[in-house]
């Protein structure tokens, strides 16, 4: 898959490093560019402008701080209408934790609205060491990464990238799940076991009624 990456910070780089090892390639744009160009050297793959790496991929990363991203849809622009993206950012205060966008709406729908793509939101849930890890294992278990959106191809695509990482795909709805992220992150910077805050998946065996 080709997989353009918005962004040369972090998260870019712990999950375009991941991706590009399991044989995707890559291309980045960053606001440094030397960033930019270091990612790519260490990716085997190229740098360059906003909309030249938008146009580029199967699948678009967006990393940004969401205080940039207004300024990183503009450069943009057009270049992602109808093409899936991943928008791994929170738009979170990290004050109170509580989010920055409107009431009803999430940042991930923003996204899709300025660039008219299709916009899957995943990874955002943990930290860029989280992905770093290869593959990333807590107690033995796969991570569960919860993933949501509207669009049926970019989903499918999002639920590759998750298993490439070594994750386990769960999705959870559409982008207006959004919002439970600045509970979550509240929870997990407050010091709780994130077992008990984010047990989304049941490994417990069903009941069988008696016969």
């Amino acid at each position: 898959m080709k997989i353009g990456v918005l962004g040369a910070g972090v998260m870019a780089d712990a999950l375009g490093t991941r991706w590009a090892a399991a044989g995707h390639e890559m291309m980045v744009a960053g606001r440094t560019a030397g960033k930019a160009e270091a990612l790519a050297r260490k990716w085997g793959g190229s740098a360059g402008g906003c909309q030249e790496v938008a146009r580029f991929g199967d699948m678009a990363l967006i990393a940004v701080l969401y205080q940039g991203m207004p300024a990183t849809l503009a450069e943009i622009g057009g270049a992602l209408r109808g093409r899936p993206i991943i928008d791994c950012t929170n738009p979170v205060e990290t004050t109170h934790f509580t989010l920055t966008t409107d009431p009803g709406r999430s940042m991930a729908q923003d996204i899709e609205v300025a660039t008219g793509g299709h916009v899957v939101k995943a990874f955002n849930l943990c930290e860029a060491r989280v992905w770093q890890l290869d593959p990333p294992m807590f107690d033995h278990r796969r991570l569960v990464v919860p993933y949501c959106g509207d669009h049926d191809a970019a989903l499918d695509l999002a639920q590759r990238l998750i298993a490439d990482l070594g994750g386990e795909p769960l999705q959870v709805g559409d982008l207006r799940h959004e919002a439970v992220a600045a509970i979550v992150i509240s929870l997990l910077f407050g010091g709780r076991d994130p077992y008990t805050v984010f047990n989304l998946v049941d490994r417990t065996p069903s009941a069988t009624p008696d016969s």
